[in-house]
């Protein structure tokens, strides 16, 4: 996969991400966008990353910047702790993606890069760089991650959690630690489980089966109220029941907007639509799939009480809001602890998280994705589909269903006659075709995800 640029920032494969290409990258963004007092970096727990942080310390060092090294850090500390600063950042991560990848996120003083930024930084690759006198040595800043805790022990007070034995399933997330402090911090009593020692990439909108079957064995064996965790740089939540059943992400979405009492919620097609049927918000607007564009989305509402969130979970707060014992201010950033504290402190008065989400609009979300697929065999394969209706009715035939309206905007969201949904999504920066199928139950979800990957990895090959 040769390395590209897009809505996730920088990604490709470990041999290809070079030094000098790295670099070229570090030069574009500092030449194209606002870094305010300088950049600050923090990296996942790859192998590869330290190296790669490096590489990008030295690139804003030699351009004249000041710059802050975070060390190992989630995404959403590095990024709340350089906005207080009023610097830039860059976060080197693959995010859920296999070690044999990497990449780069970037930030701007305000936030995360939008689709304008994206475009300038393309542009200015490759531009003779400006003469400059390097910059000072790079400072440490230990206490990003500790900042992030903080700031929900605050709005959520320190008995949030109390009463709840809680598991944290560790992985190689570079969250864990922090996830630990977190429950513990919040009065609630956390169990350890699967630390691994080697990089482990979790997706949370795709658990695979062996990763479900030992979360609801751990539920079982410790006693567990719920199990929490992150993807691997912490930007994206996971939270199961008592049970060890998953509980999606845009699930946990629509009930911390409701916790924030939100008035406007944006959300990419791929959320499942629950948050309308809920009745619970003035507007939802939904758009295409990426946090850059659900922050396109929460600027355009205007100053209301707005918050975003996509299907893998990930929550971002757009206004000054209130927990329950102190502020929450904004944080237009993908995070992963809002929309595990959220429900998690609801859970005890509501009779658990599976009631919890009982009381929510029986549609329910799942996705996986078909890995190792050539862009090219994905391409040909969503322009058969636009190109031969009766190819497309063949693979709804194929699931049992039929064709009541298609949606494009992002990939072919396919509206069925029974209600249910399955949309298409080959990825972006990845060789991986994603689907995402939405029912009245779990089950149904996962048995349409189900028929529908198979289908589809039957055309592909």
């Amino acid at each position: 996969m040769a390395p590209k640029f897009g809505t996730s920032g920088l990604r490709g494969l470990v041999v290809e991400l070079t030094p000098d290409l790295v670099a070229g990258h570090i030069a574009a963004f500092i030449a194209s966008c606002p870094t305010g007092s300088g950049i600050w970096v923090g990296r996942d727990l790859r192998p590869s990353s330290p190296d790669l942080a490096a590489t990008v310390l030295r690139a804003a060092r030699a351009a004249g910047l000041a710059t802050v090294d975070c060390g190992d850090v989630p995404t959403p500390a590095l990024a709340l702790a350089a906005m207080q600063a009023g610097a830039a950042a860059v976060m080197v991560t693959g995010s859920h993606i296999p070690a044999d990848r990497n990449g780069l996120k970037f930030y701007l003083p305000h936030g995360e890069i939008a689709k304008s930024d994206e475009a300038a930084i393309l542009t200015a690759l490759g531009a003779p760089a400006a003469d400059t006198s390097p910059g000072p040595a790079p400072r440490r800043h230990d206490s990003a991650g500790a900042e992030w805790v903080a700031r929900y022990v605050t709005g959520f007070g320190p008995r949030a959690l109390a009463g709840l034995r809680l598991g944290v399933w560790s992985h190689s997330a570079v969250s864990r630690d922090l996830l630990l402090d977190t429950v513990r911090a919040l009065g609630g009593e956390a169990v350890e489980l699967g630390r691994s020692d080697s990089f482990i990439p979790v997706d949370t909108e795709a658990v695979p089966a062996a990763a479900r079957a030992a979360l609801a064995a751990w539920a079982a064996g410790h006693r567990l109220d719920a199990i929490l965790s992150t993807d691997g740089d912490g930007d994206r939540p996971l939270l199961t029941d008592a049970s060890g059943q998953v509980i999606p992400g845009d699930v946990l979405g629509q009930i911390t907007a409701a916790v924030l009492r939100a008035e406007v919620v944006v959300t990419p097609v791929s959320s499942n639509t629950g948050v309308e049927a809920s009745g619970r918000f003035t507007k939802v607007i939904r758009t295409r799939i990426g946090s850059p564009f659900v922050i396109e989305g929460m600027e355009a509402a205007g100053p209301v009480r707005v918050v975003g969130y996509e299907a893998n979970g990930g929550f971002l707060l757009g206004f000054a809001a209130e927990g329950p014992t102190g502020p929450l201010p904004p944080l237009a950033t993908r995070d992963s602890l809002l929309p595990l504290i959220a429900p998690l402190s609801r859970a005890r008065a509501a009779g658990g998280l599976a009631a919890l989400v009982a009381a929510e609009p029986p549609r329910f979300t799942v996705a996986d994705r078909l890995e190792d697929i050539p862009t090219e065999c994905s391409r040909a394969l969503m322009a058969g589909f636009e190109a031969d209706p009766a190819w497309l009715a063949a693979f709804l035939a194929g699931l049992g269903e039929s064709l009541n309206a298609t949606d494009r905007t992002d990939g072919l969201r396919l509206k069925l006659a029974s209600g249910r949904v399955v949309h298409m999504r080959p990825s972006g920066n990845a060789p991986e075709f994603r689907l995402y199928a939405e029912a009245e139950t779990p089950a149904a979800a996962a048995a349409l995800l189900d028929q529908g990957l198979a289908r589809l990895r039957a055309l592909l090959e």
